[in-house]
């Protein structure tokens, strides 16, 4: 199931057109694990053969089980997730890997595509990276012998977030060092740039509504654009700096957090401009921000990566205190399960969930 530690750099010369990507031609490896028993440690783990940059479990319907991809140094693994609070067969978490990918250079953001599928005849993955030569690629594999890549070039800087707009998945936002936004379609075509006026470092699309775009930027601002008129409609304000991560309730819209210093803030967005809700989480600076997707009071930060040890906190609305601590080996990326209360993040040479009781 896991990548090889070597892997040849295929993406590096790919041009903005059509392009084929050779895979590692694998078998399709199932794999189960048992329950962690530590007290702090993540409630399952799966192994991996290099550092974790960056994980996502997608966030649509797949009709399987739940698709998750995690990028390394060079390559791009994705596969399938089973755990035993949705599957009595299932003991712990069977991962299964669908498909390696090699990839040129280090993956630091990944967005899964609503077109993917596996209940279907052929079979669609698709989903997008950033790297730091400031390309966005674009993957697409049946799985069996038709992979391809397209390129985006127009970023000079580097990309902090990518994400595929929800309902049909015809475009992609990404948001850089460079102090833009930029709107993709799926040929490559730079469709909408939005200036901003501090690096961007999270982008999210509103989940029915395929016209509002938020963009949140490192100086504390998060702005809501319309793509028809491609003019700011809203702004929040944080009142502090530096906003390194935001996202957007996707099951009750009206809620907005994001984790700025060391503190997590939230905003209703019917309400005010400034937030709602500020209290401490990490004892040095906070590095990610994610809203549950079954539970519209529950969300999860992490520390910056970096140190030994990374914090995961797993906050409800209802509570003063953090619900669930846990503690992962210089975590990275951090990604919710779309109908578990179950979250991941990657790590040295492994990927680490918690469940959390609600």
């Amino acid at each position: 199931m896991n990548p090889p530690q070597r892997v040849s750099p295929i993406l590096e010369n790919v041009v903005k057109s059509n392009q084929r990507v050779n895979t590692l031609d694998i078998n399709i490896t199932k794999n189960t694990f048992s329950m962690e028993d530590s007290g702090r440690g993540a409630s399952y783990t799966v192994p991996c053969d290099d550092y974790v940059h960056v994980v996502e479990f997608s966030p649509f319907d797949s009709g399987s089980a739940a698709l998750l991809a995690y990028g390394g140094n060079q390559y791009v693994v994705v596969g399938t997730c089973r755990f035993q609070e949705e599957d009595m067969e299932v003991e712990g978490i069977e991962f299964t890997t669908l498909r390696v990918f090699h990839h040129a250079l280090r993956v630091d953001c990944l967005a899964w595509s609503p077109e993917s599928r596996l209940d279907k005849l052929p079979q669609l993955i698709r989903f997008c990276t950033a790297a730091a030569d400031r390309k966005v690629r674009l993957l697409t594999s049946d799985l069996q012998n038709q992979h391809e890549v397209k390129v985006m070039e127009g970023h000079t800087s580097y990309i902090n977030h990518l994400v595929f707009e929800p309902t049909e998945g015809k475009q992609i936002a990404s948001v850089s060092d460079d102090h833009t936004c930029r709107v993709w379609d799926l040929e490559g075509n730079e469709t909408t740039t939005f200036r901003l006026r501090s690096p961007g470092v999270s982008v999210c699309w509103h989940p029915e509504d395929a016209f509002k775009l938020m963009v949140a930027e490192k100086k504390g601002t998060i702005r809501f654009y319309d793509l028809v008129t491609q003019q700011a409609i809203l702004s929040l304000d944080c009142g502090q700096s530096p906003l390194m991560s935001a996202d957007w309730c996707l099951t009750n819209t009206i809620k907005v957090g994001a984790v700025t210093g060391s503190d997590w803030v939230i905003w209703d967005i019917t309400r005010s401009s400034y937030p709602q809700e500020k209290r401490p989480a990490h004892v040095e600076r906070a590095g990610n921000f994610r809203w549950s997707r079954v539970n519209e009071n529950l969300f999860s930060t992490t520390g910056c990566p970096g140190k030994i040890s990374s914090q995961l906190l797993v906050h409800h609305l209802g509570h003063p205190q953090p619900v669930m601590i846990g503690s992962a080996t210089v975590g990275a990326g951090l990604s919710w399960h779309r109908s578990l209360p179950l979250c991941v993040i990657g790590g040295d040479r492994k990927l680490s969930f918690w469940m959390t009781e609600m």
